[in-house]
């Protein structure tokens, strides 16, 4: 018994000067952690929580299990708003995926005012969210005012509906976003092609490689990886879509514009069902986990 009561205060005193030594950083570490919880795991839990009551305002009546999950997907508009958030993924990546990797190559080469052409494309980034969509809500007015029906009516061509066309209403919304944020993924990718070791375009231009050798075998290759990385964080990033639609469209033509986050927005705040609007928030939550462990796979496979 003694042995042991020994062994234990032998194993404090070592221990003692690892804690002491590390102190500094655990209390640089405290505040992410107090920040993490209150900001992001609390409210985490909590909505998976509250999602499986019944709830008046933020006060929780009934536990009803997954009667609340039930009644939003077995709802008609559920499919129709799931529909229209894979839609603002796809156009998304279909339209503002390639634009930054483009660009970043170009600059690249540019040898003359770079820097005023990465500030101009990174300036859109900069400004307030709900001033670039309005400024293209204005852009894309239906009626003969609108700048862009003003453009086409120079050239002959009908006024278009934009925004009320309930079949390309998304599209529209999403070459919005393209325009506003595509400037940081741009200078991400151009970091990663300024890193590139500059022997190795030397060793390309020895042997004779023009710039389509170059491109596939020495600058795509590079970036690759931060390119996947880019690839699945705009995934997760449109996937969460509500500012835009909510700006721009309210979410219409009769529910065109919907995703899953805007009908989250307007469970809690418009038909003030906030128990719904945390079971949609839990199963987008789902769903971004499953792809966020989709890219994990993907990860470890090109590391391996």
């Amino acid at each position: 018994m003694k042995t042991k009561l020994e062994n234990q205060k032998l194993s404090i005193k070592r221990l003692k000067p690892m804690v002491m030594k590390n102190i500094a950083g655990w209390l640089m570490l405290l505040p992410t952690v107090v920040f993490a919880y209150f900001i992001i795991w609390r409210p985490i839990v909590m909505g998976f929580y509250q999602s499986l009551f019944d709830m008046q305002g933020s006060t929780m009546l009934e536990f009803v299990g997954l009667e609340n999950y039930k009644d939003i997907i077995t709802d008609t508009n559920f499919t129709k708003v799931l529909f229209n958030t894979f839609k603002y993924t796809g156009f998304s990546l279909l339209v503002g995926f390639l634009p930054p990797v483009i660009v970043a190559i170009l600059l690249n080469e540019v040898r003359h005012i770079r820097a005023f052409f990465k500030t101009a494309i990174y300036l859109p980034v900069v400004l307030p969210g709900i001033a670039v969509y309005m400024l293209w809500y204005y852009l894309y007015l239906p009626g003969e005012s609108g700048l862009l029906n003003t453009i086409l009516a120079s050239f002959g061509i009908d006024p278009q509906p934009w925004l009320q066309d309930a079949g390309t209403s998304i599209l529209w919304i999403v070459i919005t976003m393209t325009w506003q944020s595509f400037g940081g993924s741009t200078l991400m990718y151009l970091a990663a092609l300024q890193g590139i070791n500059r022997e190795l375009y030397e060793a390309a231009e020895i042997d004779g490689a023009g710039m389509r050798k170059r491109l596939r075998y020495i600058m795509l290759p590079e970036i690759y990886p931060i390119a996947l990385l880019l690839f699945i964080r705009q995934i997760i990033g449109v996937f969460q879509v509500m500012e835009q639609p909510l700006a721009m469209t309210g979410g219409g033509p009769n529910g065109a514009s919907t995703s899953l986050a805007l009908l989250a927005y307007k469970y809690a705040f418009e038909y003030f069902q906030f128990d719904k609007a945390m079971a949609t928030g839990v199963i987008t939550f789902i769903i971004l986990v499953m792809i966020t462990g989709v890219y994990l796979v993907l990860e470890k496979k090109m590391n391996d």
